[in-house]
């Protein structure tokens, strides 16, 4: 249960730091079946963290545009659109 509380702990540099190393030592070669077996494994639950990280930053700008454009009542897509319109 420890491995999930250090998971949880890892900031977003941080497990993408230890995944590029775990890429490399993969490409590298070398390492017996067992060790590549280990990599991958530890590859694959720094890639979720990274994930859920990013999910989670995904979240906070969509949330931060929605709040943005309810400010001024408009949505913002007439201007997109208007200025699509001109320009064809």
């Amino acid at each position: 249960m420890a491995a999930k509380t250090d998971e949880a702990a890892l900031g977003y540099e941080q497990a993408r730091d230890e995944l590029i190393e775990v890429v490399r030592r993969l490409e590298a070669g070398g390492t017996t079946l067992e060790e590549s077996l280990a990599l991958w494994e530890r590859g694959e639950e720094l890639a979720k963290v990274c994930r859920h990280w990013l999910e989670g930053a995904r979240a906070r700008l969509d949330a931060a545009l929605s709040e943005g454009k309810g400010e001024d009542g408009s949505t913002g897509e007439g201007k997109d659109t208007a200025a699509g319109a001109d320009e064809d």
